[in-house]
């Protein structure tokens, strides 16, 4: 066998092997993926203001796993209302307020949290106010994002946060 023809039985060779381990990974995968799903988790869900929540059509976290999904929290009453309008200080000590008793619920703390976005209608004023969030993260930053928005559910909402977060077993 000439030298070009003994390189090219090399690599189909080599190719073969590969193929062969391709295709049982792809064995193996179809495997997990039927032990994946029978190890799926039942999303467990949690209404801080169940008549609220069910008039706007929305529930406050859902857990599923070790992840847990927290919609973004308002400055409101437990009846709804807006609270501390023009106030955003207060209305973003609101917001983690309510996002306490969702982490605890769950037993988790704001160091849990791996994701945190803000929404608000005033970024100048929530960049002067943003300092209040070590007294939240004393640890560690999460992730996010922080955006400047033309408006919220309700024009009396100023700031709006969400969150994800991981809790390890």
């Amino acid at each position: 066998m000439n030298r070009p023809s003994r390189i090219m039985h090399q690599l189909n060779c080599v190719g073969c092997f590969f193929l062969i381990l391709f295709l049982a990974g792809c064995a193996d995968s179809d495997s997990n993926e039927e032990t994946n799903a029978v190890k799926a988790e039942i999303p467990e869900y949690f209404s801080l203001r169940p008549e609220t929540e069910k008039a706007y059509g929305y529930t406050h976290a859902v857990k599923i796993g070790n992840e847990i999904k927290i919609s973004g929290a308002v400055s409101m009453d437990n009846a709804g209302n807006p609270i501390a309008q023009g106030d955003l200080l207060q209305q973003m000590k609101n917001c983690y307020a309510d996002l306490d008793k969702v982490l605890k619920h769950y037993g988790c703390t704001f160091d849990d949290v791996v994701v945190e976005n803000v929404f608000t209608t005033n970024m100048p004023e929530f960049l002067n106010q943003a300092a209040y969030r070590n007294t939240i993260y004393t640890k560690q930053f999460p992730t996010g994002s922080w955006l400047g928005v033309k408006e919220l559910a309700l024009p009396e909402f100023m700031i709006e946060i969400e969150l994800e977060v991981y809790k390890t077993n």
